[in-house]
């Protein structure tokens, strides 16, 4: 079976695959006046496919008027610049990530590994890009009716997942993945494994229907249930 450009979660609320099928993934929120906000860039590659999901959905990049960062990781804000530059849009991300989006290199890795120790000694950088707006917990963007901040720092300093209350779509970035079921992030991947463990556990608490990854296909059925499920059997083992 082809891989689809876009596939749609909610109304005006849609996955980029731009990696495989779902093995790295944006999204796309279609607004009410047809501006378009994308999440997450991709890596430095990326940005013609964003473009074809966008045509997908029957939009061009000039309809992109920001662009969000779930965190700054290579494969999520390494495209940034050039999506940026294709859209004309700006970029927002957490403040506590900011910094090194305009640095062009990505969050620190987790110390505790030796993985993790080797790319915070030759970091993998990207173009810089600057960013237009810091985000904070709880803020609530007028994308699609309203589209909620939550800061779920630990994979990276400034990580977020977002909660799209009218259609009641939660994209959790990479606080958790949907990779052969829900599971955790790699540690290595991660600034502080423990600190994700513990903030994905407000995932559980939110109210949605639908919830998406930014690595693996989304879950429909059931979505906040699953969610719970895997969170409350994890902290039955620490």
């Amino acid at each position: 079976m082809a891989r689809s450009p876009a596939i749609q979660l909610a109304p005006g609320v849609w996955r980029i695959p731009t990696l495989g099928r779902s093995a790295i993934n944006s999204f796309a929120f279609v607004d009410s006046d047809g501006s378009v906000t994308i999440v997450d860039s991709g890596l430095s590659r990326s940005t013609p496919r964003i473009v074809a999901g966008l045509a997908a959905i029957g939009k061009r990049p000039e309809d992109v008027t920001r662009i969000l960062l779930t965190h700054v990781h290579a494969d999520h804000a390494g495209g940034a610049a050039a999506l940026a530059q294709a859209t004309s849009a700006g970029v927002e991300t957490h403040d506590a990530d900011a910094g090194f989006a305009e640095a062009g290199r990505p969050a620190p890795m987790n110390p505790r590994t030796f993985g993790g120790r080797l790319a915070n000694r030759r970091p993998g950088g990207f173009e810089p890009v600057r960013v237009a707006r810091r985000l904070a917990d709880g803020d609530l963007l007028d994308v699609g009716g309203g589209l909620r901040i939550v800061h779920t720092p630990g994979h990276s300093p400034g990580h977020v997942s977002l909660l799209h209350e009218p259609t009641r779509v939660l994209i959790t970035g990479d606080a958790l993945f949907n990779v052969l079921g829900v599971r955790w992030p790699l540690r290595t991947f991660c600034s502080d494994f423990a600190m994700t463990q513990r903030t994905a556990h407000v995932l559980g608490e939110l109210e949605y229907d639908v919830v998406a990854f930014t690595h693996g296909p989304e879950i429909r059925d059931g979505a906040r249930e699953r969610v719970r499920r895997f969170l409350s059997r994890d902290a039955t083992r620490q």
